[in-house]
């Protein structure tokens, strides 16, 4: 066995050095260098431990695309449907997963949840950060028992293979990838070069015995996923596990999908038994309120497939001090402003000297720009302070001319507020060719201009 041989990159330039340097001699960067494994220590070349782990044999010459036979990939369909909805349609063998998300929101209670519910399938759950023990508990407390469910609480990456060896799962669960530790690599857990390692490890392996693998991540304090950038060129899929520790509600999103859609959104409400999948999130996200109340309208947004109604809630105040505030929770806060200045430039309506609030109720960050029109309504509210009805949602996107510009999906929106008791829908005169007025007994009424909308409704 010869020595392993390591040598220090520059993550900017790729400048090599045997040692580490804190300021790169070619591209003058600070605290760029990181370390990685140039040869693992074997005279021979490394033979790859999987050729016996199942029947599945690899390609590894070079074929014609012509000759390239296509199949429907088949996915392994977990009990959970909001998970299979993000992952776009069930879990890919041989897909490698990458979830992340804020410490505490539920991503070990949500995978240990979902490992437990795999009941046909072996599954491997590796845990780096807690003992067989506070896992028993928490698996006592979700109240999914599975005799093919097993752990492993073990950093080394040499270990673990040995045991996944021995064990052949068909599923395998790495919480998480921060806490393991390659040999060849002498750097403490958690570094850029020893996630880069063990990531890469846990790939080959995916790959080679098309076995799925879901590594748990942290984040930093910005919001970014801890370790290097190539970690999430690595995956297959990244999803992201958000919302706020202190609400019931969490959303799970997809920012990479090699599989499917990157728009789709699945919504998990945290009770006492784990995570609850939410199927109809628009009754959770539109307030039942008693009084009407000025500066609330509802929008009928899409988030990938799934039809969405939510709150959307404006509040307009005469400014106190000389520059006037504008804040947003779960929009974008150059839109807004973007749409006041419509508002003042079409609409004559003086939002200059106002202060202007602005919440998308539920915790929901919201992308989808249909939601441009009930933003507007809700803003005209607040402002003229009169209610707007309960029974009359909005779907349509502003443009900068003041015109109601079209939005696509429209039928599958309209048929959500139809299903919510929804009595009048506003869309844009555009939509009109998109879809049948009769096959609803939902009142649709089409606008050109914000002018039109403000004269029907006030």
């Amino acid at each position: 066995m010869s020595k392993i041989k390591t040598a220090f990159f520059c993550s900017s330039c790729g400048y090599e050095s045997t040692k580490w340097v804190g300021k790169c001699p070619s591209c003058q960067s600070w605290n760029t260098f990181v370390e990685e494994v140039l040869s693992k220590g074997t005279d021979k070349p490394e033979i790859n431990g999987w050729d016996n782990y199942n029947d599945v044999k690899r390609n590894t010459k070079t074929i014609l695309l012509n000759n390239v036979k296509a199949t429907e990939e088949e996915r392994i369909l977990t009990d959970d449907d909001e998970l299979n909805r993000v992952l776009g349609g069930g879990i890919v063998p041989g897909s490698i997963i990458l979830v992340a998300g804020e410490p505490g929101i539920g991503k070990s209670t949500l995978f240990l949840q979902v490992g437990l519910r795999l009941k046909n399938l072996v599954t491997l759950y590796i845990s780096g950060e807690e003992s067989e023990q506070q896992i028993k508990m928490r698996a006592n407390r979700l109240n999914a028992p599975n005799d093919q469910f097993y752990l492993l609480t073990e950093t080394a990456t040499q270990e673990i293979f040995k045991e996944i060896k021995k064990l052949k799962p068909q599923v395998v669960i790495v919480d998480s990838i921060q806490t393991l530790q390659s040999n060849f690599i002498e750097s403490s857990p958690g570094s850029v070069s020893q996630i880069r390692e063990c990531a890469a490890e846990f790939q080959r392996f995916a790959k080679e015995t098309s076995t799925p693998v879901f590594l748990i991540g942290h984040i930093t304090k910005d919001g970014s996923i801890a370790g290097p950038k190539i970690l999430e060129h690595m995956v297959d899929t990244v999803l992201q596990f958000e919302g706020d520790r202190h609400y019931a509600y969490r959303i799970l999103r997809t920012l990479k999908n090699r599989f499917g859609s990157t728009a789709e959104l699945g919504i998990y409400e945290m009770n006492s038994d784990g995570m609850r999948s939410v199927s109809n999130p628009s009754e959770i996200l539109i307030t039942q309120k008693e009084e009407q109340l000025s500066g609330s309208a509802i929008a009928a947004s899409m988030e990938g497939l799934r039809p969405l109604l939510i709150e959307v809630q404006a509040l307009v105040t005469q400014s106190v001090y000389g520059t006037p505030q504008r804040t947003v929770s779960g929009f974008d806060l150059r839109r807004l402003q973007l749409l006041l200045a419509v508002l003042e430039k079409r609409g004559g309506f003086h939002f200059g000297m106002k202060d202007v609030f602005l919440n998308i109720a539920g915790g929901l960050k919201i992308e989808d720009p249909s939601i441009d029109l009930s933003v507007i309504c809700a803003l005209l509210s607040s402002y003229e302070d009169i209610p707007l009805p309960q029974n009359i949602c909005f779907a349509g996107e502003v443009g900068l001319n003041g015109e109601i510009r079209a939005v696509n999906r429209i039928e599958q929106r309209i048929a959500e507020a139809e299903k919510l008791g929804f009595e009048k829908i506003i869309v844009s005169k555009y939509n009109k060719k998109s879809f049948n007025k009769n096959a609803f007994k939902i009142e649709v009424v089409a606008v050109g201009q914000v002018q039109e909308v403000y004269q029907y409704l006030f």
